[in-house]
């Protein structure tokens, strides 16, 4: 493909040139390729998106490394905050016990001393006081286990948050491994910069105008964007 012939394609102006047969080949293998490997969810208005640069942001591994490791930071904070929780719960309960033990033996007492003064109004109100008091208290204590109860399931679901970071670093351990494999497979026995540079024209080509490394990339960059 000459030069005019890649201006032109990488312009939009193909119709205003003449070019070979070969080049019509060329240029519609290429955009055959372009349609067929196109990402799911690939379309003109989101194709500004693909593909995305291999930027640290959009290395693949580095997110989830990333991920893994935030999840597990803050998984670390929820948990010490439920504990707190869980403590001053327990806490509480302990004191409402207290209460409620204090209140129950008020009642024994404002019930001797009703049944032996009977024509005292004072003792038969402060027994009922203290009926209503005990009602309560043990009402607290029994919102407050339950309270304790949830913290608990909230920890055990907070549990999956651990099996779904092993799952993340097999996916992690995995990308790797495939990474290293195909290092390998293309590995060469020449270091790259011994090789011989490729040849710019051979034996048969019908031009000697041809694209250099800046343009394809540049093709190559204007199919991505």
């Amino acid at each position: 493909m000459t030069q005019e012939e890649l201006d032109a394609l990488m312009s939009g102006d193909i119709e205003d040139i003449d070019i070979d047969e070969t080049a019509k080949d060329e240029i519609e293998e290429i955009e055959e390729i372009a349609d067929d490997s196109s990402p799911k969810g690939y379309s003109d208005d989101t194709s500004h998106h693909w593909p995305l640069p291999a930027t640290e942001e959009n290395k693949m591994v580095h997110q989830l490394d990333d991920v893994t490791k935030e999840s597990e930071e803050k998984a670390s904070e929820i948990f010490d905050i439920i504990e707190k929780i869980s403590n001053d719960l327990m806490e509480k309960e302990q004191n409402v016990q207290k209460s409620i033990d204090v209140f129950s033996a008020n009642i024994e007492l404002f019930k001797k001393l009703s049944t032996k003064f009977p024509d005292v109004e004072a003792f038969k109100a402060s027994l009922e006081q203290n009926k209503e008091a005990l009602d309560s208290a043990n009402s607290t204590l029994e919102i407050l286990q339950n309270s304790g109860d949830s913290i608990m399931s909230v920890m055990d679901i907070m549990q999956y948050q651990d099996i779904h970071r092993q799952k993340i670093e097999r996916v992690i351990n995995v990308m790797r491994a495939l990474s290293k494999y195909m290092n390998t497979l293309f590995e060469g026995k020449i270091d790259d910069d011994k090789r011989v540079s490729s040849a710019q024209h051979i034996v048969g080509d019908k031009h000697n105008d041809i694209a250099s490394t800046d343009d394809i990339e540049a093709l190559l960059e204007q199919f991505g964007s």
